[in-house]
This record gives structure tokens, C-alpha cells and sequence, in this order.
């Protein structure tokens, strides 16, 4: 029968000390009999695992098996389990909220070199613990908002796009080259200071839409006003900001042949055209649903930039400190996170994430992973400090909802659905909460970003 491990904590001395980052010290004394008790039970362990010619398995005598195992292996692995199991048990003594793995604070060679079975041994044990976020003010924030309203104008343009999807190309004659046109060419490039040949930079027959930013700068001016069948060298520059890292900013000349040239003949705007281009009988019915779609994504938009501002100001009266762990654990998030959007786009991602790659990830990835902390723990914060929770009947409703939408999907685990609704639920009530108590500005709209230059095919 294995010598048992006292179990009895009352025997164990605590101390509990807070540290700086959300940390914990814990100094635990354990009593030599428990030490003991340790190294009695890995030498039973280790036996189990030790064959030798001429003995049964687990029955090889103490003083050969101490000599073919070694003190030191046998102390390590007493110690290594005296440690976890009086780590468990100090967590008990004190009820600290422990994350991650402790940490002993000497190191384990320091610690184990002084380790004597039956003497009484104190370490010392840090580690992360749940944050305590607290929140200064909770009512009364002041916010600045991006203002996002609904633009008439854009149901045009929607339309103009459509109209543009379904036009039929026809062949232009006796006319050069426009804006807006279509053009079939053939051409070949050279870098302007060495005239090496652009990888990539020449076609037979490519069709390109003559509009600015479709290629690199220089190449469709170059084309508007060429007549079919006429050649000419055209001068162009590629952005510094180019993907191609060797093209990137280099002065290129391109010489061009105008083979083809079509412009769109473009749909009436009327009943047909709203037929062919949705599933609306009239323009008006069309004209009326692309309204309210364009209205609620103003709406949400508008919603979303609010509760943006609103987090940013409330942010900004936390007071917690950020454990490592849970650092460590966003930064992994964001990882996964973009390795599925990558992985959805059908790229290897064993292939693209290198270690090197994932170690500057992390790196690049942390202002992002704290910012996404403290926006979570500020929210914790406040659903404590208001008492605010999820109804249940709320909370019933909705999964309910969302599982009929999802019943065609199996492996869906009930309880972590429900788990996640009820982040996402109580997320929008303390949202909705903070936008009735504070006070909301509008600030004029950020610049549209121009489009950007396409690259020479």
C-alpha cells in the first residue's frame, strides 16, 4: 500500500501577499511529516516504472532501486508533486482566484538543492489572480462621436453600380479613348532606369476599365486619347507604397497598343431594370428598399461609433491591473482570430505562420490585446458597480431565436451557446445603460480614404 499524502491543510502554513500586475505571493510552510509523506510516494511511483532483470515490476528492492534510480531524481519528483499538491491546497486556505501557472519564486533547482524529506520547508509561490477592476465614475461620462447619418444620394449611386453591372459592352468607332471606357491592350514594361523587364508588367490582350486608380499612376492617362490600333510609349510610377517590394516608387515606361476599345450601353432606369437587378416589381419598390437598407446601416453604424466613444470614456475611469496571463490569452485570441480569417480565404496557414511570424504577432498584437481587456474588465466593472444583469426570460427568448436559426448545424454544445448569448445580451444592456447615463457629441466625419492604385497586370 503507497504511503498517502497528508491532505490535512490545517497543517499547512499561509500568507498570502498581494504583487504589482495583479499578482499573488503565497508563502506556504509545509511540515516535514507532509515532505516526507512526498518523497515516500515518488519512490513508490518511480518503482512502478523501473524494470530490472531478475525482479518483477514493482517489486525491485529499495536499496537497488535508490541506487538505479539516483537521490536526485527521486527528490525532484517528490518535490515537483509536494509543490503542486501544496499549491492546490494553499488556494483553498486562502480562496485566491488563481490564473495560469505559479511560479516558485526562488526557481526549482534553488528550492530543490535545501529540499530534505521530513524537514519542514517554506516556498514561496506567485501568480496571476483575477483582476479587480474598478471603476471611478460610472454616470455622467462625456463622449465624442463620429456623426454617421443616412445620405440620400448614396440609393443613386447604388443604383448607377447596378445599372453599371448589367450594361452591355459595345465596340466604339470613330472616337479615341475616354474616361469610363473599356479598352483591350497589349503592352510590355521596363523599369525606366536599368530597361529590365517588369515581372508581370506585360499582357497581349488584357481588358481594362480606363478609370483613375485601376492601374499604376501615369498608365490609363496615358491610354485616354489613343486611337484603336495606334502604339505609344507611356511614362508611369509605382507607388511607394506598391506591394512588389523591387517596384515599389521606380519610374517605369510602358509600350502600349490600343486593340480593342467598348464603352457600356447601360440599362434604363426603370421597372425592367429593377426586375433584372432585384427581386422588386418597380423602381420605386427598389428605390424604397435600398432606403431602409441604407438608413438602418447608417443607424447602426451611427450606434456603433456611439458605444465606441462610450467605451473609450469609460476606459478611461478603470482602475485595474492587467495579469500577464490573461494578456497572454487575448494576444492568442487575436492570433486564432486572424489565422481563421486566413484559413477562410483558402491560404495554408501552417505554411504563413512561421514561428518567426507568430513571435512578431504577438508583439504587434499586444496594444490591441489590452485594449480589448480593458474594455471588457471596464464593462465587468460596471454591470457590478450598477447591478446590472441579463433577464432571464430575455435571455431564454433569444437563444431560443438563435438555436432555430442553427438547427441545421450539429456539434452545437447548448450551454456554451447560451454562454455566449448571454455575453452578448448583457454586453448591449450595459451599453444601452452607458448611452442613457452620459452624454454624447458629434464630431464632423472622418475624410472617405481615396481609392487605392491598383497595380500594372
Amino acid at each position: 500500500m503507497s504511503p498517502a499524502v497528508p491532505t490535512a491543510s490545517a497543517a499547512m502554513q499561509v500568507k498570502a501577499t498581494p504583487r504589482p500586475g495583479s499578482r499573488v505571493a503565497l508563502e506556504v510552510a509545509i511540515p516535514g511529516s507532509r515532505s516526507q509523506a512526498s518523497y515516500e510516494a515518488a519512490v513508490e511511483k518511480l518503482s512502478r516504472s523501473i524494470k530490472l532483470p531478475g525482479f518483477r515490476k514493482g517489486k525491485v528492492p529499495r536499496p537497488v532501486l535508490l541506487q538505479q534510480i539516483g537521490p536526485l531524481r527521486i527528490r525532484a519528483t517528490a518535490l515537483e508533486d509536494l509543490v503542486d499538491s501544496a499549491f492546490r491546497d494553499a488556494l483553498d486556505i486562502e480562496k485566491v482566484a488563481a490564473i495560469g501557472r505559479p511560479e516558485l519564486t526562488e526557481g526549482f533547482e534553488v528550492v530543490l538543492e535545501r529540499f530534505e524529506p521530513g524537514s519542514d520547508l517554506t516556498i514561496t509561490l506567485e501568480l496571476d489572480v483575477e483582476p479587480t477592476p474598478s471603476l471611478k465614475k460610472t454616470k455622467g461620462l462625456k463622449a465624442e462621436a463620429e456623426a454617421i447619418s443616412y445620405d440620400p444620394a448614396r440609393v443613386d449611386e447604388l443604383l448607377d453600380q447596378s445599372r453599371k453591372q448589367l450594361a452591355t459592352l459595345v465596340p466604339v468607332e470613330g472616337r479615341a479613348a475616354q474616361s469610363g471606357d473599356v479598352a483591350v491592350l497589349s503592352f510590355s514594361g521596363v523599369y525606366a532606369d536599368t530597361d529590365e523587364a517588369i515581372s508581370g508588367g506585360s499582357s497581349d490582350a488584357l481588358e481594362v476599365e480606363l478609370e483613375e486608380g485601376r492601374m499604376i499612376p501615369g498608365f490609363v492617362e496615358g491610354v485616354i486619347g489613343m486611337a484603336v490600333g495606334e502604339t505609344k510609349t507611356v511614362d508611369c510610377q509605382f507607388p511607394e507604397s506598391y506591394p512588389q517590394e523591387d517596384a515599389a516608387g521606380r519610374k517605369a515606361r510602358f509600350e502600349i497598343s490600343l486593340k480593342e476599345l467598348k464603352t457600356r450601353e447601360l440599362p434604363a432606369l426603370d421597372d425592367a431594370f429593377a426586375q433584372q437587378a432585384s427581386d422588386k416589381q418597380t423602381l420605386a419598390e427598389l428605390r424604397e428598399e435600398l432606403e431602409t437598407r441604407l438608413k438602418d446601416d447608417a443607424e447602426g453604424r451611427a450606434k456603433a461609433a456611439r458605444h465606441d466613444a462610450l467605451l473609450s470614456a469609460l476606459v478611461e475611469e478603470l482602475e485595474v491591473e492587467l495579469p500577464e496571463t490573461l494578456i497572454q490569452q487575448e494576444i492568442r485570441n487575436l492570433i486564432e482570430q486572424t489565422a481563421g480569417q486566413i484559413a477562410q480565404q483558402g491560404m495554408d496557414v501552417k505554411k504563413l505562420f512561421t514561428p518567426d511570424l507568430v513571435r512578431s504577432l504577438m508583439d504587434t498584437s499586444r496594444p490591441e490585446a489590452e485594449t480589448r481587456l480593458r474594455r471588457s474588465l471596464a464593462l465587468k466593472a460596471l454591470a457590478a458597480a450598477e447591478a446590472i444583469e441579463v433577464e432571464a426570460e430575455a435571455l431564454d427568448a433569444k437563444v431560443k431565436e438563435i438555436s432555430r436559426g442553427l438547427s441545421q448545424q450539429g456539434n452545437i454544445d447548448p450551454q456554451r451557446l447560451r454562454e455566449v448569448v448571454a455575453d452578448d445580451l448583457l454586453q448591449a444592456t450595459l451599453l444601452d445603460w452607458l448611452e442613457a447615463n452620459s452624454t454624447i457629441t458629434e464630431k464632423a466625419p472622418d475624410a472617405e480614404p481615396s481609392e487605392g492604385t491598383g497595380p500594372a497586370a
